[in-house]
């Protein structure tokens, strides 16, 4: 990718794998979403890299090309200072930060334990779920995998991102479950993202399960940056009410439709962040 650079730090007790663009003014950290690495934030990395921004993009431990740091059963909090370790090893005292889904947690948890090291707070893909609903997901979601001798745990990969595109909990394969709106990705891409997947097999399960346990709103409610919460555009009533909610427990936090791509997802950081 034009402007984006890969590097390995060493941080939080082993090496941590990041993709990071030069420019000016206060940096933008990016957090990705579970399973998978940075890899996926390459779109929106141009993007803004495109328009001059500083930017660092690190797999989180246990995750892409990151090493496996992270306890057995790591908490949201490990995951933020672990991030804040990182931070510390590149020199950047205080930096702004986007986090999508599992990352947005990270995101919120960082804002909240270290409100003195991030600047304004973006939100992308955050919604909190009752306890049934975590409890379910925490039994099925993210399976703890290793190798095994018959190679299952390959075509298991394959299965598990496919599946996650069709339906939403991917293990619910009923229509009431049925993603109908969502394009199935094309064979390179479907490669790209079950090699993240493969890479991180016996530790994807880490930073899913912290998240599943994270009390979201709760941590919301301690975070003092101004703080923008994404609704994708397009999105069903109900969970576009989800959004706002949460978005209202934080001090300083206002709601914003974006558009899915990520010219509209840059455009939509520059604004917040200029």
């Amino acid at each position: 990718m034009p402007g984006v650079d890969r590097a390995f730090v060493r941080a939080a007790g082993g090496e941590i794998h990041l993709r990071r663009a030069a420019g000016e003014g206060r940096p933008l950290v990016l957090v990705h979403a579970s399973p998978g690495s940075s890899r996926a934030l390459l779109p929106l990395l141009g993007e803004l890299a495109a328009a001059g921004l500083p930017l660092v993009a690190p797999d989180t431990p246990g995750n892409g090309d990151s090493d496996d740091l992270a306890p057995a059963d790591p908490e949201m909090d490990w995951y933020a200072d672990a991030l804040i370790a990182l931070l510390d090893a590149l020199g950047l005292d205080r930096v702004d930060l986007y986090g999508t889904h599992t990352g947005a947690r990270i995101a919120v948890e960082t804002a909240a334990r270290h409100p003195d090291r991030v600047g304004r707070l973006i939100l992308d893909g955050l919604i909190d779920y009752p306890p049934e609903t975590r409890a379910l997901f925490l039994e099925h979601y993210a399976p703890r995998k290793v190798p095994d001798d018959h190679g299952g745990h390959y075509a298991w990969a394959f299965n598990y991102i496919r599946d996650q595109v069709v339906h939403f909990p991917h293990f619910l394969r009923d229509p009431a479950h049925r993603l109908m709106t969502r394009a199935m990705p094309d064979a390179a891409a479907l490669h790209a993202a079950t090699l993240d997947v493969l890479k991180a097999l016996t530790s994807y399960h880490k930073a899913y399960r912290a998240a599943f346990r994270h009390p979201v709103a709760e941590r919301l409610a301690e975070v003092r940056a101004p703080t923008r919460v994404w609704r994708a555009e397009g999105e069903l009533p109900d969970l576009r009410a989800a959004v706002e909610a949460l978005a209202g427990v934080a001090p300083d936090a206002s709601v914003e439709e974006v558009g899915r791509s990520p010219g509209d997802k840059a455009a939509a950081i520059l604004r917040f962040l200029r």
